[in-house]
C-alpha cells in the first residue's frame, strides 16, 4: 500500500511539475490567454503566499509549513498498515499536490498558477494541478473518516 501512495503521488507530483514547466518555457508570467471567454483563461502567475494568496511574500515560512506537512504525511504512511481504498488516494493526491508547491516555493521562489475561472462576475482565485489534487485529496479523507465512523 506504501508503495502505492508513493508511485501516485509521484505521478501528480511529475504531471503538475511538468505543465508547469512547459508553461514557463512557453509563456512569461502575467500571460493570460482566454480559451472560452468569460469562463476559463490560462493566466500565468507566481503566488508568493498560500491558498487563496494568504501569508503573501512568506515564502520561507511557507516552505516551513509545507516541510513540516511532508514530515507528517510521511510520518503518517509509514506508521499505518491498513488503508481503505479512498485513503490511499486521499493521501496520494495531498502528497503529489503538496510536493508540487513546495518545489515550486523552495526552486521559483513561489507557485505557478495558471487555471483562471470566471463565474457569474467573480474572478476566482488561480490555481494549479497541484491544488485540485490537494483539495480533492483532503475531501476523500473527510468523506473515509465520515464513512468509517457509520461503519
Amino acid at each position: 500500500m506504501k508503495k502505492e501512495i508513493y508511485k501516485i503521488s509521484f505521478f501528480i507530483f511529475f504531471l503538475d511539475q511538468i505543465v508547469k514547466l512547459g508553461l514557463l518555457q512557453n509563456f512569461l508570467l502575467g500571460t493570460s490567454i482566454p480559451l472560452i471567454p468569460h469562463f476559463f483563461s490560462m493566466t500565468l502567475v507566481k503566488n508568493t503566499g498560500g491558498a487563496f494568496s494568504i501569508l503573501t511574500g512568506n515564502v520561507f515560512l511557507l516552505i516551513l509549513i509545507g516541510l513540516a506537512f511532508l514530515g507528517f504525511f510521511v510520518y503518517y504512511i509509514e506508521r499505518e498498515k491498513y488503508r481503505e481504498k479512498l485513503e490511499i488516494y486521499g493521501l496520494s493526491f495531498i502528497l503529489g499536490g503538496l510536493l508540487g508547491n513546495l518545489v515550486d516555493r523552495i526552486f521559483r521562489g513561489g507557485v505557478i498558477d495558471f487555471l483562471d475561472f470566471q463565474l457569474f462576475n467573480y474572478d476566482y482565485p488561480i490555481f494549479n494541478i497541484a491544488d485540485i489534487f490537494l483539495v480533492i485529496g483532503v475531501f476523500l479523507l473527510i468523506f473515509e473518516e465520515i464513512r468509517g465512523r457509520e461503519k
